[in-house]
């Protein structure tokens, strides 16, 4: 499938209409979802008719936008009117909003078309999406390999080009991981940027709804889209919004006037040697276009996991407190009291893994422990924040690899939560600081899975991501390569 706006001017040159575009998207879910699971509900009559919308505004004359007739996959934890929200749970199953999430809202209002709900981690918690109460997905690369987590539906449907860009939300690196497993764009903004009203809450401290794009700029263009103060959040940031595609060019500022920083903590042990390769390579070429690259320590970086094991579980503790069988979603039908159905509720609605959740967020949060954990934890999430701080006072950009590790198997860390939990070891730093970080393909293993780069920025720099990231894109050939599913 091209690019938005490779679409765009087949649509406003009458080459192609909306619904053809949208019909294309749409076969190609029917013929690749018994493979690939990357939707948990597919809208093909609302997409049809959003298509017609478009096409009948060309008809009449109108200006249309760059997301105008773009068909788009949207995380099936932002709420839809009238669609079905899961967010992959049992507890959930029937749960049909009736809102719609400021994201989607001002995707429609674009006249972006969407073709579904992407399946994700149960609440978005995992590494993997095989948390999904419904279906694993698979990797289009490598179908007995996993597209990464929580926003592996999403990731999934943008790599096998099932959609042309989608939504996700990263919470400890739930977009970046996946688009580096299934080797598209994927950008998690600073917090606040994107409004979080109707993304259902997992770590509201740490939550942000971000672009997938098979290029840099349709990530860019979808993010412009987005971003922007919300009065319905309260943790919304009033700022202007850039248009983020506009300055993107295929070279930096003037050469040795970008300094770029490699954290050197994020290499050594745990990290495969290929990934580590690549990476080197993509720093290389970085300073072939004028970068001045740095070594640059963030010594609390490696703490990173353990604190935020600590505070999104305690957040996800009290967020999740809500689904009890009485307001909405899954109740238990064999409760004869309030109590009964408060516990057969949450235990036949929730998964595993949220339930592990749940549990230790509630221990760190409990009486004699607040102060040893959660407190702690909290510190120490001011500390890394001020290694940032630190490391954005001599450079503009950090790098680092997106993931230690390439795609692995279904099944292979699903008996070991803590291996799991390493997958997100280089991408949760950046959600406790709550800065703006991007993934871009930068390489192959020798299995042929793709390798993410994850630039870093500091606080509201998404404009200069974007422009290295574009830079970097445009001077390599990693974005055109696809995977052979078929």
């Amino acid at each position: 499938m091209a690019s938005i706006r490779e679409l765009h001017q087949q649509l406003v040159k009458k080459e192609r209409s909306a619904v053809e575009i949208t019909q294309e998207a749409l076969e190609r879910i029917q013929v690749l979802e018994p493979k690939l699971h990357s939707f948990l509900c597919v809208t093909a009559e609302r997409a049809l008719e959003q298509a017609g919308a478009v096409d009948a505004k060309i008809a009449a004359g109108e200006e249309i936008g760059l997301l105008a007739g773009i068909p788009v996959g949207i995380k099936d934890n932002l709420c839809t009117k009238g669609v079905p929200t899961t967010c992959a749970s049992r507890i959930l199953e029937n749960f049909v909003p009736p809102y719609e999430s400021t994201a989607t809202q001002k995707l429609a209002d674009a006249g972006a078309v969407m073709v579904g709900k992407t399946n994700l981690d149960e609440f978005a918690m995992g590494s993997s999406t095989e948390n999904s109460a419904y279906q694993v997905t698979a990797n289009p690369w490598d179908l007995s390999r996993v597209p990464g987590g929580s926003s592996g539906g999403s990731a999934a449907a943008v790599a096998a080009q099932e959609c042309v860009v989608a939504l996700g939300s990263d919470t400890g690196g739930s977009i970046r991981q996946p688009a580096s497993f299934c080797g598209v764009v994927g950008m998690k903004p600073t917090y606040g940027l994107v409004s979080r009203y109707g993304l259902v809450a997992y770590a509201s401290s740490l939550d942000q709804i971000g672009p997938f794009g098979n290029t840099v700029e349709d990530a860019a263009i979808l993010l412009s889209a987005i971003a922007g103060y919300d009065p319905k959040d309260s943790t919304s940031l009033k700022v202007p919004i850039p248009n983020y595609a506009a300055s993107l060019k295929p070279d930096f500022k003037p050469r040795g006037q970008l300094r770029i920083g490699i954290i050197k903590e994020t290499f050594g042990e745990g990290l495969d040697s290929v990934v580590e390769q690549a990476v080197t390579k993509a720093v290389d070429q970085l300073q072939s276009l004028g970068a001045e690259i740095h070594i640059i320590s963030c010594p609390r970086f490696r703490y990173g996991l353990p604190t935020y094991y600590i505070i999104a579980p305690s957040e996800a503790s009290a967020n999740l407190a809500r689904y009890d069988g009485v307001k909405y979603g899954y109740r238990a039908p064999d409760a004869d009291n309030l109590l009964s159905m408060y516990t057969r509720t949450r235990a036949a609605g929730f998964g595993t893994e949220v339930k592990r959740r749940i549990m230790i967020g509630t221990y760190a949060l409990s009486a004699g422990y607040y102060d040893a954990y959660y407190l702690k934890a909290q510190k120490v999430r001011t500390l890394i924040k001020q290694d940032f701080e630190k490391a954005f006072g001599a450079v503009d950009v950090l790098v680092c690899p997106t993931s230690p590790t390439t795609a692995f198997k279904a099944g292979e860390k699903t008996t070991d939560p803590l291996s799991m939990y390493l997958n997100d070891l280089m991408t949760i730093p950046v959600n406790l600081a709550g800065l703006p970080s991007l993934s871009l393909p930068c390489g192959f293993d020798d299995q042929g899975l793709p390798i993410g780069l994850q630039l870093i920025g500091n606080v509201l720099r998404e404009e200069l991501l974007f422009q290295v990231a574009y830079a970097y894109e445009q001077s390599t050939s990693w974005h055109l390569h696809k995977p052979k599913i078929s």
